[in-house]
This record gives structure tokens, C-alpha cells and sequence, in this order.
């Protein structure tokens, strides 16, 4: 990757300009069945839709928080980009009450609506589908963001030294989140493109960050993100390394 690049969003432009072919993310939800693989190029067009809602329909600015009540789950991997992306402050199950916009999935939306600024739903529904009836007083992210344009440009660029990430009480600036991902690559197993971890880490921690987004993003490898991998069965998960030429697992993920 860029040895140049400083905050997430850099890390995927340079993932874009490389190799904008290869796979990404790839997400699997045990509890549903569903599987989807996201290339470079297809990650990257959802997170310059979902960037320019943010800057446009949404209104924030640079510093602006936005807490995400959300699962491990690849929309999520999105968000996270887009906030970096418009240079936004991304708070994963940040305070509701005293964000900027809020951003919930179906099982948090009580929690979100203590936010008095913008709050958004997502059904978090197989292909990205929308809720059958939007929750009140919530914008339904799978009808607003398909027609959000495919490139984005930020009114402002994005200072790699402002705030970009909290989680699990932790601030990071966007460098610190670049420069921590590269530094704990070799312990995660990343060694380099062509790597390939399996996690099953949520995504409320930074090492459930690190390994199933900003590890392999930084290092030009993919993520195999498994969402409730306790509900696999018997073998499923050696079979998933197997069938998805899985490098590296992460520690922790269940099932293993």
C-alpha cells in the first residue's frame, strides 16, 4: 500500500487505484444464510454514496459525531469509511443522546432515537434491502442511498490529526487508525496482499476493528467478516477457510 497514506480513506484509494477487481469484504451472516462479496471498486462506490448522504442530505461537517448502533456487519465496514471519507467522527455504539446523527440497525432503534439530530435505519437485510415500513421518525439508509452519486468529494479535506474513530471509549485520530492497523498487521497475520483473515470479532473493540476492516485494508489483503459465527454448524467455519483460501484466523472468532 501507499506508504503515504494517512487517513482510511487514503488506505482505500490506494486498494482502489491498485486493484480495483479484487475482493475486499466478504460477509457471511450464519443466523440467515446470506453471503455477499464485495470487490475494491464495489466498497468503494457504496462508500461514496454513503458519504456524499452524509455531506449533502445529511448535513454534517468535519468534527460532526455520528454514533453507529451497529453490528460487525460489511454496511457497517462502509459507514465506518464514509465517515473517515467526509472526515466525520465515527462513534461505534457511541452515545445516541449527544451525537450529530445517529445510524441503528433494526434492534437498537429505541436506543437512537434519544438523538435530536438526524437518525437513520438499516434493516441490515440480505443485498442491502429496506425495511418493509421505514421506522418513525428514521430515514431508511437502503432508499435514500441508491441515489446518492458514485463519486464523492469532500467540501473540506480530511485532517489525518482531527478525531476520526472512537470505540470502546478510545479516540484515534484518522493517522493513528492508518498507522496502528499497519504497526499490528504482522501480530493479526497480515503479511501482505494476497492475505486473507477470517473474524468473527464484533466490531465494538479495536481488535474487532483491526482484523475485520482496517487490518487487511491497510495491508492490501480482504476480510472474510462472519456475523454470528456461533450459529454455524458442525465443520462450517473449516469448510469457509477452505472454500475461501482463508490466510489467517482471527483469535477469538467463535467456532473455532
Amino acid at each position: 500500500m501507499n506508504a503515504t497514506d494517512r487517513t482510511p480513506a487514503d488506505l482505500l484509494g490506494s486498494a482502489l487505484a491498485a486493484d480495483p477487481g479484487r475482493p475486499l469484504v466478504t460477509f457471511y451472516d450464519d443466523a440467515t444464510g446470506e453471503r455477499v462479496e464485495l470487490s475494491v471498486a464495489t466498497f468503494a462506490n457504496w462508500v461514496a454514496k454513503t458519504a456524499n448522504l452524509l455531506q449533502d442530505e445529511l448535513s454534517v461537517e468535519p468534527g460532526d459525531r455520528v454514533a453507529l448502533l451497529l453490528p460487525a456487519h460489511w454496511q457497517t465496514a462502509v459507514w465506518l469509511l464514509a465517515c473517515a471519507s467526509v472526515g466525520v467522527v465515527a462513534d461505534v455504539s457511541g452515545e445516541a443522546r449527544t451525537a450529530d446523527v445517529v445510524v441503528s440497525g433494526p434492534d437498537r432503534l429505541e436506543e437512537a432515537r434519544a438523538c435530536s439530530g438526524a437518525r437513520v435505519a438499516m434493516a441490515l437485510r440480505p443485498l442491502g434491502g429496506r425495511f418493509p415500513q421505514v421506522p418513525e421518525g428514521f430515514t431508511d439508509y437502503a432508499v435514500e442511498v441508491p441515489g446518492q452519486g458514485d463519486r464523492f468529494v469532500p467540501y473540506a479535506p480530511v485532517d489525518p490529526e482531527e478525531p476520526a474513530l472512537i470505540v470502546a471509549g478510545r479516540e484515534f485520530s484518522g493517522a493513528e487508525v492508518v498507522e496502528r492497523a499497519r504497526a499490528e498487521a504482522t501480530e493479526l497475520g497480515l503479511t501482505g496482499p494476497g492475505s486473507r483473515i477470517l473474524s468473527g470479532l464484533p466490531y465494538d473493540t479495536w481488535d474487532g476493528l483491526n482484523a475485520g476492516l482496517f487490518g487487511p485494508l491497510a495491508t492490501g489483503g480482504s476480510v472474510v467478516l462472519c456475523r454470528h459465527p456461533e450459529q454455524a454448524g458442525d465443520g462450517v467455519l473449516d469448510k469457509r477457510v477452505e472454500s475461501e483460501r482463508v490466510t489467517v484466523i482471527a483469535r477469538g472468532t467463535a467456532g473455532r
